[in-house]
């Protein structure tokens, strides 16, 4: 006889959850010496320990140059606009994305060309990125979502065939392998949040990476008005001096410290990471309806923190059963499932009818010839996505007999799922978030 369900009074199959268990990041002692250090010498606004940070983690990813920002959305700007974005420039994006992957497009006159994402990936699909790109499309911003990388050897086939640029927002996927390189190491350049929700947390920080020189030193015109002694390149140090910009993009030197210490055991917490995520699905390996998100096991591909876990959801095997009420069980399990993730982009208003810049025109298409907004229906799979990913604990230490109870509590769920049916409000007509993080 199957086990009651906690939704129908039976008892939860999660109840004592250790506290170090979801506690991010790991403060250590030398991480508040350091700290300390900075505060007490005044050393808050300085660029010393930031630089020592960008030179040490470019080389973990041996790239040539790094530039340190005040959060991952600064890097992503200053990213562009070292590409050379500009006035009607289109720049493909996947939908299902956090917003900062794309919207400092507009304050640099481009505009965001949207793509459909693979189902199981959860990332940009190749086969609609080619069809997406014109003679217009200047980059490409291919996002590691939720961990997993994105399919990197055909992107970059398409982007080399095209002469397009690559950005790489590694925001979700520090340290994440695909086919045995680390991502944020295959385009132009690439970009990191390392805000203190991040699997690399560091505060309120990102940086950018890059082997071109000039790409570089644009990146720093543009923000960073104290480092123009940097450039090099004649037509940016006749206008050094000024942040080209008007942004002031530096990093904290108290988030550079904490990231110094992080790089040193980062390897190590990431691997217990790794160890603790797999060994869940491993558990849940062939249980109908849910999926993991991860790569196979023989691609050398890796989940790097494994940021923001999801599961992928199968209605159509368990007899259509709503993503919602899928969750309301789990809920009560003591496992803390929320349906939906990010809701696609295309579909906001801030990339239809809202003017930015008071142009007359919605900003999206302010500088562009031809209309490039996406009619709803036009991406199915990030527009029906809602309805088939849920999230799962992000589990920061390897504790078997713990996480032994949140995939039994997946289990004792699928195995009464057909008295979830009759109750089954469906899902809501407008799922998802335009966050992300919810918790665990």
């Amino acid at each position: 006889m199957a086990e009651k369900l906690a939704l129908f009074g039976g008892k939860k199959r999660v109840r004592l959850v250790p506290k170090d268990l979801f506690s991010w990041p790991r403060v250590n002692r030398e991480m508040e010496k350091m700290v300390l250090e900075v505060l007490r010498a005044g050393k808050m606004s300085g660029s010393d320990i930031t630089k020592e940070f960008e030179k040490q983690f470019a080389a973990w990813h041996k790239r040539k140059y790094g530039l340190g920002a005040n959060n991952g959305t600064a890097a992503i700007h200053c990213a562009l606009f070292g590409l050379g974005i500009g006035r009607g420039d289109e720049v493909i994006c996947p939908s299902i994305t956090y917003w900062a992957s794309c919207l400092p497009v507009f304050s640099l006159g481009g505009t965001v060309v949207f793509a459909d994402i693979d189902p199981e990936t959860l990332c940009l699909a190749p086969d609609d990125l080619e069809n997406r790109i014109t003679g217009k499309t200047k980059a490409i911003i291919v996002v590691h979502y939720c961990g997993r990388p994105a399919e990197m050897k055909k992107i970059m086939a398409i982007a080399r065939r095209k002469r397009v640029a690559v950005l790489e927002d590694v925001s979700h996927a520090h340290g994440a392998l695909y086919k045995g390189k680390l991502v944020g190491t295959f385009g132009e350049v690439s970009a990191f949040s390392l805000m203190s929700g991040k699997s690399l947390a560091v505060g309120e920080a990102g940086i950018m990476l890059t082997d071109d020189r000039r790409l570089y030193e644009r990146a720093v015109a543009f923000g960073y008005y104290e480092r123009s002694n940097e450039l090099t390149l004649p037509e940016l140090k006749a206008a050094a001096g000024l942040p080209w910009g008007g942004y002031k993009y530096r990093m904290h030197q108290m988030s550079s410290a904490v990231g110094l210490v992080q790089l040193k055991k980062y390897q190590e917490e990431m691997a217990e990471i790794d160890q603790a995520m797999n060994y869940f699905w491993d558990l849940l390996e062939g249980t109908p309806g849910v999926r993991s998100q991860r790569p196979a096991k023989n691609s050398n591909c890796t989940m790097g923190g494994w940021y923001n876990p999801l599961a992928l959801y199968r209605p159509e095997e368990l007899d259509g059963l709503s993503v919602t009420r899928f969750c309301q069980a789990l809920q009560a399990e003591g496992f803390p499932a929320r349906p939906g993730c990010n809701k696609a982009l295309h579909l906001h208003p801030l990339f239809n009818t809202v003017d930015v810049y008071q142009d007359g025109r919605p900003t999206r298409i302010a500088f562009t010839k031809k209309d490039v907004r996406e009619r709803v229906g036009s991406l199915p799979v990030a527009e029906g996505i809602q309805k088939r990913v849920f999230s799962v604990p992000w589990f920061k230490r390897f504790y078997p007999e713990v996480i032994e109870c949140y995939a039994a509590a997946v289990k004792k769920v699928v195995a009464n799922y057909h008295l979830l049916l009759k109750d089954d409000p469906g899902n809501p007509v407008d799922g998802g978030n335009w966050g992300l993080t919810f918790g665990v």
